[in-house]
């Protein structure tokens, strides 16, 4: 039987280039977004040359003199940028002499040239390559091993992670550590996770429009995937306005199955085409709660409509002034803006969006641990999920 071909929403093709653009390896960013590194390239392609059929009515964009003098500027800055990079990733924690500096230069040697890494970290190559060849003692060994992995586990963290995931990380390496000799690791390296701040409610509920009960009744373990969906919308600040972020999360395996960033509070920018992605990505072929908040945004006409055009789907609402009846989507968002939202003085929207939707497509669905999922992404945990529910 031939494999299914994947359903790409233009909103998903657009950021895929746009970010695509920051990076110089797009192989790994292909890998990254679960795509073939071809039909990225294709994108591009047909994104720039403005005549593809990935990017139909307002996905064709016509470049001004002014944007494709920036296009080229960015192409001028790769090699400035990658020195920013080496420097950013290295001063923080590896500058306590030589000896960090050449493990530095030897874990990174498969993401930045070992020539460019001496020459902004000033030593002399033939230093490294001496060290490389050099015979320390068995302790020493196994310290300098268990540092690295340490320290490169928080910064394939994005710098998030504390120490009780970072040992969870180890294990599933098969490192055997404490997560007390993990913490002191950390303590001298002075690395410190994100603490998250406390969550402010954002919904307006201040409508006449009809309110279904809460039929999800706190039940965030439903077992199996399409059966729940829940949403909520979350403000982001920039230095030129508010940008808005709408997702829908499937509770099988946590993971933001869609997502729409836009500049209005509307319904026809937020829930409904984040709704729309949520069906391109996981069709609906059986019974599914959809769960919000009161928002005017879930209870208007317009969207409760494009819910009741489907009997499969039951809708279900939190319950007045109680964000915990919708604890998953809140506590997503805290994660969003402690991890990445407060990370940032944000520029403009477009900065802003570039940036959350690489969060969310790259790290958070892809990589990041939850300890409700067992300390599994959602996409290992949801194919964890199918294989298990297949064989029953």
């Amino acid at each position: 039987m031939s494999q299914e071909r994947k359903a790409y929403p233009k909103e998903f093709k657009l950021m895929s280039v746009e970010l695509s653009y920051t990076r110089a390896d797009l192989r790994t960013l292909a890998k990254e977004l679960d795509i073939n590194v071809r039909l990225l390239y294709r994108w591009r392609k047909e994104f720039s040359s403005k005549q593809g059929s990935s990017f139909p009515g307002n996905g064709k964009v016509i470049l001004s003199a002014a944007e494709q003098e920036v296009a080229n500027l960015k192409k001028e800055l790769r090699e400035t940028q990658m020195e920013r990079d080496i420097l950013k990733k290295a001063n923080q924690h590896f500058l306590q002499g030589r000896q960090q500096i050449f493990r530095f230069i030897k874990e990174h040697s498969r993401i930045f040239l070992v020539e460019k890494m001496c020459s902004v970290l000033k030593v002399s190559r033939g230093g490294f390559y001496k060290w490389t060849v050099s015979t320390p003692s068995k302790r020493s060994i196994e310290n300098q091993k268990l540092e690295v992995e340490v320290l490169q586990a928080f910064e394939n963290s994005k710098k998030l992670y504390g120490s009780p995931r970072i040992t969870i990380e180890l294990h599933k390496k098969g490192i055997e550590i404490s997560r007390p000799r993990v913490a002191r690791i950390m303590q001298k390296a002075k690395l410190r996770s994100i603490v998250k701040k406390k969550f402010k409610i954002t919904t307006d509920s201040r409508h006449k429009f009809p309110v279904p009960e809460n039929v999800l009744d706190r039940d965030f373990r439903p077992g199996v995937l399409g059966a729940v969906w829940v949403s909520d919308i979350t403000y982001i600040r920039t230095k030129k306005g508010w940008l808005y972020l709408t997702t829908v999360i499937d509770l099988g395996d946590r993971k933001i199955i869609s997502w729409a960033l836009s500049m209005t509070m509307i319904a026809m920018d937020t829930v409904i085409p984040a709704f729309k992605m949520a069906q391109t990505k996981r069709p609906i072929t059986e019974k599914l709660i959809f769960h919000s908040d009161r928002g005017v945004q879930y209870a208007c006409n317009e969207f409760r409509c494009l819910l009741e055009k489907n009997p499969l789907i039951t809708r279900s609402m939190s319950r007045k002034g109680n964000c915990w009846d919708n604890a998953v989507a809140e506590s997503f968002f805290k994660t969003l803006k402690a991890e990445c939202v407060y990370q940032y003085k944000f520029s403009d929207k477009e900065q802003a969006a570039l940036i959350v939707f690489e969060y969310i497509e790259t790290w958070y669905n892809r990589k990041r641990t939850h300890s409700a999922l067992g300390y599994m992404s959602p996409e290992e945990f949801g194919k964890n999920l199918n294989k298990q529910n297949n064989a029953a």
